[in-house]
């Protein structure tokens, strides 16, 4: 009869031991009791179920950052439940929302993307832009430089016919004298 007693006081203190551990109702002590769990999750499963209660173990997963499929396991196992019921029952239901949530951050890297094409499309005409109007810039120094090369060297071209023209009258001025001078005077 002793025995019985102690078998039986040994399987209650065993289930006391591994009592469930209500994600909604336990303290911080009773969730850092769980194993894996410490004083940053516990924190943060106090913090959201002030928020609300967590519906499921799949409100749990999404809105505990830390809390993963593989750690819900793990502390259901460990024996965390939700609702009064274990991971392995809602794991099924926490498969398809973690797979939405890693497809989100994919989603909108593709939207920053497609905004980054737009803003690219956008500045590629002020672009071609500035560089049509470096071009021209160009253009227009090429040609007033050409422009200023044919001023001068019609300027060089008239000083020259000038100097010809002046060297050809003194010249004939020269002749002039010269047949004057030899000339017989009279």
């Amino acid at each position: 009869m002793f025995k019985k007693l102690i078998v039986a006081l040994a399987a209650f203190i065993a289930a006391t031991a591994f009592a469930a551990v209500d994600a909604n109702k336990a303290t911080q002590a009773e969730l850092e009791s769980i194993k894996g769990i410490g004083p940053a999750i516990s924190g943060a499963i106090i913090a959201e179920r002030k928020k609300g209660d967590f519906k499921d173990w799949n409100d749990l997963v999404v809105r505990v950052k830390g809390v993963g499929e593989t750690n819900a396991a793990k502390f259901s196992s460990e024996g965390l439940t939700v609702q009064g019921k274990t991971c392995s029952a809602a794991a099924p239901a926490a498969a398809k929302p973690a797979t939405t949530a890693k497809a989100e951050p994919a989603k909108a890297e593709a939207a920053r993307a497609e905004a980054a094409k737009a803003e690219a499309a956008k500045t590629e005409p002020a672009k071609a832009e500035t560089a049509k109007a470096e071009k021209a810039a160009k253009t227009e120094k090429s040609e007033k430089t050409a422009k200023a090369e044919k001023s001068e060297k019609a300027a060089k071209a008239e000083k020259t016919d000038k100097t010809k023209t002046e060297k050809s009258t003194k010249a004939e001025k020269a002749e002039a004298k010269t047949a004057a001078a030899s000339a017989p005077k009279k």
